[in-house]
């Protein structure tokens, strides 16, 4: 296993503006900003690097600073945090980098484990991560991205759909083995990810508003590893009292 010296880098993009959830990352969570359960989540996984937030907002790079965090500036605008995650890694030196969403809370160190190790030893330019989906509800949820992978383990398509369409039986429920989550983390050789970040955005990726579907138009092959490890989205307000909740059965970071 990777050590806390190795060259993995975790950049958490965070953005100030949202249309859904304005000032997401500084949102109060127990008694801590959001970006910070985020940040201290990824730094209890073992086999990481370096951990720092990339921000163009001051209030989100002053707030990280002020919990002990590392925050790296980024002046100019980002299509998507994959591109945001490019301007880092052309500041900083790093083989292997790792895109967290800044609001996508690990509930488990072994979440990051279960993305980390594979990858190292795959030989893969890009990874992410799929949990099996739980319920119904998850599978109608456009919000909750599903992923269809090959015998390998290769992303075949993401997409906010309910994917693949089952069409016998029950469609409205999710089939054991078949339909999986996909969470909101990538990992890179430095190469490819420099690669995305020059390359235009595909007509997928804009009709689904999924930065990874990019790379699947430009023929990358995204390697996807089946994780049984939680992790919280905070989409909306509304998602902040789920989390409280879900945050109180962890032992504290």
């Amino acid at each position: 296993m990777p050590s806390r010296s190795s060259s993995v880098t975790v950049v958490i993009p965070a953005r100030f503006g949202s249309s859904r959830f304005p000032g997401k990352p500084l949102a109060q969570l127990m008694g801590k900003p959001l970006i910070q359960h985020v940040y201290e989540r990824v730094q209890a996984a073992p086999g990481i690097g370096r951990v720092l937030v990339a921000t163009d907002d001051r209030r989100i790079s002053e707030a990280v600073r002020g919990f002990g965090g590392t925050v790296v500036l980024t002046g100019e605008p980002f299509r998507t945090g994959t591109d945001r995650v490019a301007g880092v890694a052309r500041q900083l030196p790093g083989d292997v980098f790792v895109n967290l969403q800044g609001d996508e809370i690990a509930l488990h160190p072994g979440l990051l484990t279960d993305l980390v190790v594979p990858f190292l030893t795959s030989g893969a330019a890009m990874g992410t991560l799929k949990r099996r989906l739980a319920s119904a509800d998850e599978l109608r949820n456009p919000g909750v991205v599903k992923v269809v992978t090959d015998r390998n383990g290769e992303a075949l398509y993401f997409s906010r759909a309910p994917i693949p369409h089952v069409r016998d039986g029950d469609a409205g429920e999710p089939v054991n083995g078949l339909h999986y989550v996909h969470l909101g983390i990538y990992i890179y050789t430095r190469d490819t990810l420099l690669r995305l970040a020059d390359m235009p955005t595909g007509v997928l990726e804009e009709a689904e508003k999924l930065e990874q579907l990019r790379a699947m138009e430009q023929g990358i092959r995204i390697r996807v590893w089946e994780t049984s490890h939680a992790s919280l989205r905070i989409d909306t307000p509304e998602d902040l009292d789920a989390a409280a909740a879900a945050l109180q059965k962890l032992v504290p970071c």
